[in-house]
């Protein structure tokens, strides 16, 4: 039987909608990972990670956002407020103790709105492909005015994507997305290591997003590493291989307080 082929466990929401998760116990400091956009916890990142943390015996969780996967809700109602409260949730409820985070895409961006508003529980942050603020430059600013003026009139509509099926964009996913850009912030006041990997190839978050980002964190260890030849999917390697010394080494940092 395969290591990942137990159902996934439910979370139940306030609002009654339930999010699908998968939790390994083990030592802490745990590990949390956070999808990206349209993407679910089967992915080769997750469970990557997940066979890592069992190897080392390390807590780990991995969960679909609402309207992902197999959680409830459906995708065009999703926000990016909406889910970072979600990715909050499981940190309370299904996490005990210090927690590293690793982001991919828009998960970064979600770990990074995460550990501003839980300071206290994160002790480390590994983004991959950093895609803070995408729904501008990678949604907003690449639609013609007759799409801006269509997603005005209907409120949602379909566009293509490179990675499978269409991706189905919400005027409100963009405008509540305002509320939560951190790259017009003067400073990101998140003081604990921070690791941002990202391929010099990626034709939807621009590598310099990362380099933006790393600026504005007040911690004073924070390394950007790029990968030369590495894509937005960052598929050679699922940029485990420039994380692992990272991941090991957080993994085992002594727990003060």
């Amino acid at each position: 039987m395969s290591l990942f082929a137990a159902r996934p466990e439910k979370l139940l929401l306030g609002n009654g909608a339930t999010l699908a998760y998968h939790r390994s116990p083990g030592k802490a400091p745990g590990v949390i990972f956070l999808g990206g956009f349209t993407s679910d916890m089967s992915g080769i990142k997750a469970t990557t990670l997940e066979h890592w943390c069992r190897g080392r015996g390390q807590a780990f969780i991995r969960f679909d956002y609402s309207g992902h996967g197999v959680s409830t809700g459906q995708f065009a109602d999703g926000t990016i407020g909406g889910w970072a409260e979600e990715a909050m949730t499981v940190l309370d409820q299904l996490s005990e103790g210090p927690q590293l985070l690793v982001g991919s895409s828009m998960g970064a961006w979600i770990m990074l709105l995460t550990a501003l508003t839980r300071p206290e529980r994160v002790v480390g942050l590994l983004g991959l492909a950093c895609a803070v603020d995408f729904t501008e430059y990678l949604l907003w600013e690449r639609l013609d005015e007759p799409l801006r003026d269509r997603l005005r009139r209907e409120r949602v509509i379909s566009l293509p994507s490179p990675y499978g099926e269409p991706y189905i964009i919400a005027l409100n996913l963009i405008e509540e997305s305002r509320r939560h850009h951190l790259l017009k912030r003067p400073e990101l006041p998140i003081h604990c290591p921070v690791r941002l990997i990202h391929g010099m190839g990626d034709a939807d978050a621009p590598w310099r997003i990362s380099l933006h980002v790393a600026e504005k964190l007040s911690s004073a260890d924070v390394r950007v590493i790029l990968v030369k030849d590495g894509e937005h999917t960052l598929s050679r390697g699922c940029g485990f291989a420039a994380a692992d010394p990272y991941l090991g080494r957080t993994a085992r940092r002594p727990l003060s307080g």
